[in-house]
């Protein structure tokens, strides 16, 4: 980049907005190393181009001390050098240079740091009590001469936590700390409560449940995966004092929660609840001293993503069913039922749920496998209650309540708190209502961890669905700060060889995956595995900051590396290694979701070579030729053994030539007939999409890059089965693991058994059968590229160059779209009348818009009342295009 000099002058049409570090908004108690700061900014001023920028910095209140302009005129992840100290609060402000002058100093950014595990006086404490038995309550009392000016609590666990001070819930975060990989990071909160603490005696009181570090989770249910104990790290700092932590001088005791499982849901007898346990002087002489819990602090770190939260509140409404109240609050959804209940001292509560129901009505709670799903309340008086449970949450947009009258219900809707980033709406109600789905999958199975689904005995963070899936993720929400820590997690359960498991946090053993009734090795699989490479260059070139780049190459290295040893002297990986392949491509065996159509080892060397291309660019990236042409080098070689060896009967097939296309293993001479077999593939079959989880979020780009635009509406909208919107058609509100979960009769599809977590599981449970997955749902960032029209671009990411390519269709006339771009707002709403494709664009400070208009050799091109120009900067334009270019998906149907 070459240096410019920067102006004197002051620029006062230039404002600098949304100054933000990489962890998300309203954070405390942030990681002191590895700070960086992203800013947008607007400028009135048509001709204004930023230039570079001044960092200033110092504590809190004080004049802060500006830093040497930097000439660099990028706006997203700049490193803040100097470490944070310890609870430091330290205010930071943002000037940019255009080439009008100097904008004014923004608002201050507040950073507050906060504590290393090593650093806490605190202890993890504990009591005696079975796995998935009772909720241990732990509490003290202590005095504060007078109210604070200001007050943090410290909060983590092993297992979940929740708090109360002198009554009141600490937090509005629920499944505190989450999950990570627990034997070697866990995350701890910083709250602030500054308004729970009075003068005179004050009482905290704990709940510690198993959560996913000690209960029975995954599909094998094993228990204590993480280790034996349960117990809660509290420190409460009071003006900078430590005025109370965990330690031995606790007491312990239990309360109205009797059970509490992710997957089974909550036993709660609220006849055993004390409210005094909250208030000064309590005693109860069945309560004993809490015991520490061995465990090294270094573990614990400060929480660097966003936690989980209350994302939506819906209304239920309730019909009778069967002598028991029917539950529907419309969406599918991750979370409870907060339910008004009228009813006597002793009646018992039951609350089941399910997302969909069978055609008798009821509900369908065989896809649950193993996971009850269920609450239970005991009430303790006569009259109204309130009831919502505890450390659990259901995938489900049905419940059922036996007992009780029923009031008033409300599904509560949980997700890690990710801020949403994007809109998109257009003349196809069916689209837009996928799009819904979409985000609503996202939303449901975004609850710490990338999920493959949030309702059945499994919710694991597989790695296959979340690289497949990751690019739509981007846009959908601002998942960069969620991204980064998974792959943190990712990089420390990778082997000493470098193998990344297939599912992160990993808790599979080596007995626990059964395919077909054969133990099969969770390590180092094809397509999913490679999440170490594909994740991180979908957040670069999403977000823009090299931060992920540079946090995972190690761990990218370590996977291709991984793959050559395993490849040897024969280059191209062996085929006796199990692979999930085309993972449930529609026409494979119900059993036997891994037989797809395409060759599994024409998949595995393909995500091989890809996954060495991909560092190849990471190490371009960083400044590393050698190593990248290095890595080049061998994808090249790979990619042409691979499609030597089997390219030749995998591009018969839809996922084998949308793979072969996009990982470039196609040789240049062979691209456009394989185009043109994929393209007459979809035409002969009507648009029928014939690919798993690792084709699905190819095919459509396959189609479109290279010129068969009419061809890839036809499959995007297709409406039977198996299709996107047959989805919608059959009332779904989240996408479906299987294309045809709900059959065309409307009967519920058998999904037959795949991997059963014992030798002797029944064969007629349903194996596989989730209405919440968000894989296939991968090909909303197709959408978003292809009918919104918004790429970033590969060399200048995060949007600060973004492609404009929209592209109208017969059915599809309509479309507007905005992403919440790192430079600010990129907004487009365009529709073709009588001929004409009329649009208007919105481009954030800071980007360049490079057009791709639906142009014909008869067109007329203006932007804002002129010829258009190759490329626009910041402001809102009017594009009009006489003449475009319409795909006309209905055309290339076969007679």
């Amino acid at each position: 980049m070459t240096a410019l000099p920067l102006p004197d002058a002051e620029d006062d049409v230039t404002r600098v907005t949304a100054l933000r570090t990489q962890h998300g908004a309203g954070l405390l108690g942030l990681p002191r190393t590895g700070l960086r700061l992203s800013w947008s900014a607007e400028s009135d001023d048509p001709s204004a181009r930023l230039l570079g920028y001044q960092l200033a910095s110092g504590p809190e209140g004080e004049e802060p001390v500006a830093a040497d302009p930097v000439a660099d005129p990028r706006t997203v992840g700049v490193a803040v050098p100097e470490a944070l100290a310890p609870r430091e609060r330290r205010a930071f402000a943002v000037r940019v240079a255009t080439t009008n002058g100097w904008s004014p100093w923004s608002a201050p950014l507040v950073v507050e740091a906060g504590v290393d595990g090593s650093e806490l006086e605190a202890s993890v404490i504990g009591t005696d009590t079975p796995a998935d038995g009772p909720v241990p309550l732990l509490r003290t009392e202590f005095e504060l001469a007078s109210a604070p000016r200001a007050a943090r609590l410290r909060l983590s666990a092993l297992g979940l936590v929740d708090a109360w001070i002198n009554g009141v819930r600490a937090t509005d975060a629920y499944l505190t700390p989450g999950w990570t990989s627990y034997q070697a990071r866990i995350l701890v909160d910083t709250l602030d409560v500054t308004s729970s603490l009075r003068p005179g005696v004050n009482v905290i009181v704990l709940a510690v449940a198993d959560g996913w570090y000690r209960g029975s989770f995954g599909f094998a249910r094993r228990q204590a995966i993480y280790g034996e104990r349960t117990g809660a790290l509290a420190q409460l700092e009071a003006d900078g004092e430590v005025v109370a932590k965990t330690d031995a001088s606790w007491r312990a005791g239990f309360g109205a929660l009797r059970s509490a499982s992710i997957y089974d849901g909550t036993a709660t007898d609220l006849r055993l609840h004390d409210p005094a346990v909250h208030e000064p002087g309590f005693a109860n002489d069945a309560w004993v001293a809490a015991s520490v819990v061995d465990v090294d602090l270094v573990r614990f770190e400060p929480r660097s993503a966003p936690p989980v939260r209350v994302v939506a509140e819906l209304p239920m409404t309730a019909t009778a069913h069967g002598g028991r109240t029917r539950l529907d609050g419309g969406q599918n959804i991750s979370g409870w039922v907060r339910l008004a209940v009228r009813g006597r001292a002793g009646d018992v509560v039951t609350v089941r749920h399910a997302e969909v129901l069978e055609p008798s009505g009821d509900l369908h709670v065989k896809a649950l496998r193993s996971a009850k799903a269920t609450d239970v309340y005991t009430l303790d008086r006569d009259g109204e209650h309130l009831l919502e449970p505890a450390f659990t949450f259901h995938g489900f947009r049905y419940a059922e309540v036996d007992g009780g009258e029923v009031v008033s219900a409300t599904a509560i809707a949980i997700s890690s708190d990710l801020a949403p980033r994007s809109t998109f709406r257009s003349s196809h109600e069916a689209l837009d209502r996928f799009h819904s789905n979409v985000f609503w999958s996202q939303r449901d199975n975004f609850v710490s961890v990338p999920t493959d689904c949030p309702q059945r005995d499994e919710r694991l963070g597989w790695t296959g669905d979340a690289q497949a899936f990751a690019a739509t993720a981007n846009t959908l929400m601002d998942a960069e700060a969620f991204w980064l820590s998974w792959l943190h997690d990712l990089e420390i359960d990778q082997t000493d060889e470098g193998g990344v498991p297939s599912v992160v946090p990993d808790i599979i053993r080596p007995q626990d995956m059964l395919m077909g009734g054969v133990q099969t090795p969770n390590m180092g699989r094809a397509g999913w595995a490679d999440a170490a490479t594909i994740v991180p260059l979908a957040v670069y070139e999403s977000y823009g900051s090299t931060e992920v780049l540079t946090r995972q190459r190690d761990s990218m290295r370590r996977w291709v590396e991984h793959l050559r040893r395993r490849a040897g002297d024969d280059i191209v990986l062996g085929q006796d290694d199990f692979q999930y392949g085309d993972w449930l491509d529609p026409d494979a065996p119900g059993d036997q979701p891994w037989k797809a159509k395409v060759s599994s080892d024409f998949v595995a060397n393909a995500f091989y070579a890809h996954s060495a291309r991909l560092l190849a660019r990471a190490e371009r990236i960083l400044g590393d030729p050698a190593s990248a042409a290095e890595y080049d080098a061998l994808a090249d070689r790979v990619g042409a053994a691979t499609f030597e060896r089997w390219g030749e009967d995998a591009v018969l097939t839809q996922s084998g030539a949308a793979i072969a296309l996009e990982f470039g293993l196609a040789p240049e001479e062979r691209r456009v007939e394989i185009a043109a077999g994929l393209a007459e593939n979809v035409r002969r079959e009507n648009g029928r999409i014939a690919t798993g989880f690792l084709g699905t979020p190819l095919v459509l780009f396959a189609l479109s890059h290279n010129g068969y635009l009419d061809e890839a509406f036809l499959m995007l909208l297709r409406r039977e089965a198996p299709s996107w919107l047959y989805q919608v058609d059959r009332g779904a509100t989240t996408v479906w693991e299987r294309w045809d979960a709900i059959l065309p009769d409307g009967s519920i599809h058998s999904g037959a058994m795949d991997a059963l977590p014992t030798e002797d599981a029944s064969e007629d449970d349903t194996g596989m059968l989730s209405f919440n997955h968000y894989a296939y749902g991968a090909m909303i960032d197709w959408v978003y590229r292809t009918v919104a029209g918004f790429a970033p671009d590969a060399d200048d990411p995060g949007y600060r160059t973004v492609h404009v390519a929209p592209r109208p269709a017969m059915g599809l006339d309509r479309a507007a779209a905005s992403i919440q771009t790192p430079q600010g707002r990129l907004a487009i709403d365009w529709e073709v009348v009588d001929g004409v494709f009329e649009a208007t664009l919105e481009v954030p400070f800071g980007s360049r818009a490079l057009l791709d208009l639906p142009a014909t050799a008869d067109s007329e091109v203006t932007v804002d009342g002129a010829p258009a120009p190759a490329e626009l900067r910041h402001g809102t334009h009017h594009v009009v295009v006489t003449a475009p270019a319409v795909a006309r998906p209905a055309a290339v149907v076969p007679a």
